[in-house]
């Protein structure tokens, strides 16, 4: 195997899935974990996880931490209110991206993905954990952040014997930017699920998926894609 060994934090959307790909550029990836925390997508998102992984060949499993659905609220989980509806011309205003990111947001679930993570690369004797964090909602979550991932290292500099580091191939790109990486890199982006609801299909009205239509407009998936979605 070339390469150190990462585990990857999959969520079955546009970052995690082109972020796996990157990380088996650079080194081994023996499993992909993919959460469980109650919110509504969880299925979609697990779906899309395992299809990515069986096209790459990576092990994957699902973590289940149905407690952070207790102390949630937010709008992504289950029992919340539903994820506010937002226009493209929203995406760019930071008042409205603030008001959107705190409708979803669910207490500290990076830092738990994180962590938890971190215990399983410590486990494999993996140097790395890979996560799908991006320039674009930096702006708006904290917790995409380089300053973030500067002080999850930090953290976990003391709370692993083995020395395991986070990272992201995508720290710097925009959502766009990710989706042309994808595309040179041949990733299956016609399999990820980038939505807050778990419909049939993407619901095409949420944050998530207004960046992501965004991101393929005018590239050779456009058109493939906008079948995915609802409206």
């Amino acid at each position: 195997m070339k390469g150190p060994a990462q585990i990857v934090l999959l969520s079955g959307g546009l970052d995690s899935v082109v972020n796996l790909a990157l990380a088996l550029q650079h080194g081994a990836v023996p499993l992909a974990l993919t959460f469980d925390y109650g919110q509504r997508a969880r299925a979609r998102e697990a779906e899309a996880a395992a299809r990515v992984c069986a096209f790459y060949a990576v092990r994957h499993r699902v973590v289940s931490l149905p407690w952070m659905a207790d102390i949630g609220g937010a709008s992504i989980l289950e029992d919340g209110a539903l994820p506010p509806r937002v226009c493209s011309e929203d995406l760019d205003d930071p008042a409205k991206s603030a008001e959107s990111a705190r409708a979803v947001w669910v207490p500290n679930r990076n830092g738990v993905f994180l962590q938890i993570a971190a215990a399983y690369a410590e486990a494999e004797q993996a140097p790395w954990v890979v996560a799908g964090f991006n320039r674009e909602e930096a702006q708006s979550f904290p917790d995409n952040s380089g300053a973030f991932l500067e002080s999850v290292n930090e953290a976990l500099g003391h709370s692993t014997r083995t020395g395991v580091r986070a990272r992201s191939f995508t720290l710097d790109m925009d959502k766009r930017q990710i989706v042309q990486t994808g595309l040179k890199q041949g990733v299956p982006l016609e399999s990820v699920w980038s939505c807050y609801l778990g419909g049939e299909r993407m619901c095409g009205q949420c944050e998530s998926c207004r960046r992501f239509r965004r991101a393929v407009a005018g590239t050779r998936i456009e058109g493939f894609l906008r079948k995915g979605f609802a409206r």
